[in-house]
């Protein structure tokens, strides 16, 4: 299945284990990028691993940097000492 080129809706919402409406919503919003085909949406097989979650975009990374650089700047000595117990 992985060797196709394209999944439609319904072979996504197998994988993901959730209704075909759902994804058609997640696509309407932007949430899972799929290109139109006549009536019907194809999403990419690069696209799968990112809505599956095994790859980060680097934007997505900067983000997370972020998040940890302020935790550790707002609570640094809380996590020092939680850390030692």
């Amino acid at each position: 299945m992985i060797d196709k080129i394209y999944f439609t809706i319904p072979q996504v919402a197998r994988i993901l284990g959730i209704s075909r409406i759902a994804v058609y919503k997640k696509v309407k919003k932007g949430e899972i990028r799929a290109i139109r085909i006549g009536r019907n949406y194809a999403i990419p097989k690069e696209r799968l691993a990112d809505i599956l979650g095994k790859t980060l975009r680097e934007s997505d990374k900067k983000e997370i940097d972020r998040a940890v650089k302020k935790t550790v700047r707002e609570y640094g000595e809380v996590l020092r000492l939680l850390g030692n117990e």
